[in-house]
């Protein structure tokens, strides 16, 4: 990465991926970060994360995002990986009914462990076998609105909205720590804005690509 001058400002946002196993978490990830699927995938173990950037209102945005094991033996390593997080995607598979009963227990644990200001998208994933789907999305969209959250329903496989889930997510985070940036100290130009890291000329905190990580 490199700076203009000492005046331009980037944005690192992490993003958590959270919900049940095997609802495409992975390849929601892959798809979005190097426009791949793979149909034979595993389930993640412990936390794999991939850093993406976009332009937002001429500002260089970097999104951290962390795609974490949806097994429940594994919910307690991942458990911190929540800190920091100032947005997430609370993924669902629309053919298995239990995974989408088992959104309020992912939203629970998300509102423990991040900040109240999160911003939350739920995630409706494999669109594509929409003929077989066990959850509408009128459930889905009332769902959401009850709790705050937008909703986007994707498929990995076929790339449908899935760069529009993530870039939506990252926009609205840049929108809170813009207005929030508005009113901060002009003078302290290496703060911590609402979770989000602004990263100044000489900062040498991007985080690898890829990769899987122990806690």
């Amino acid at each position: 990465m490199s700076y203009q001058d000492e005046q331009s400002e980037d944005y690192l946002f992490k993003v958590v991926l959270i919900g049940d196993s095997a609802v495409g978490k992975s390849n929601l990830l892959s798809r979005y970060a190097r426009n791949e699927f793979n149909s034979n995938s595993k389930a993640t173990i412990g936390v794999e994360f991939q850093t993406q950037s976009m332009e937002i209102d001429g500002k260089e945005v970097k999104a951290q995002i962390w795609d974490t094991a949806g097994q429940e033996r594994f919910r307690a390593v991942t458990s911190a990986y929540y800190r920091g997080a100032v947005g997430a995607l609370i993924v669902f598979d629309i053919t298995r009914r239990g995974t989408f009963e088992n959104v309020s227990r992912w939203l629970d644990e998300l509102k423990v462990h991040s900040d109240s200001s999160v911003v939350v998208m739920l995630v409706g994933n494999k669109s594509d076998l929409a003929h077989i789907r066990e959850v509408t999305v009128e459930e889905a969209t009332a769902l959401a609105e009850n709790n705050a959250m937008s909703f986007m329903e994707t498929s990995a496989l076929e790339s449908v909205n899935v760069a529009e889930a993530f870039q939506t997510v990252l926009k609205e985070i840049h929108k809170i720590v813009s207005k929030k940036a508005l009113t901060a100290d002009p003078n302290k130009s290496n703060t911590v804005v609402a979770s989000g890291q602004r990263l100044a000329g000489g900062d040498d905190t991007t985080p690898r690509t890829g990769g899987c990580c122990s806690y």
